[in-house]
């Protein structure tokens, strides 16, 4: 029993070194250049076709970054922003969205 609580602990304590944190702050900062197509806050798009990020899950907006930067996700104008970002940078931006009043409904109104 021991020996499997100390290999919990260790995932555990693997899995939350691995995840860094964003600073939201910094990712406010960073996020100038996102403003042209998601608006300044996240909420306020210029078109239809740009997703609302304020108020999303920083862990989704994270994922979604690193799958532009990677190409596991197709967009040629987000791969290129994408593609200078560094590991720190996408936290500190997931962060600063995620932070954000949003607009964003969840799907209780259709039980």
């Amino acid at each position: 029993m021991t020996r499997i609580a100390l290999i919990a602990f260790l995932a555990l304590g693997l899995a939350s070194a691995a995840h860094a944190e964003g600073n939201a702050d910094n990712g406010k900062q960073k996020s100038q250049p996102c403003a042209a197509c998601h608006g300044p806050d996240g909420n306020k798009t210029l078109d239809a076709q740009y997703p609302r990020l304020a108020g999303q899950y920083a862990d989704y907006l994270a994922r979604s970054l690193q799958e532009y930067k990677s190409g596991h996700r197709k967009n040629a104008i987000m791969a290129g922003f994408a593609a200078t970002l560094s590991d720190q940078d996408i936290e500190d931006l997931s962060a600063f969205f995620a932070s954000q009043d949003g607009e964003l409904k969840d799907l209780s109104h259709y039980k």
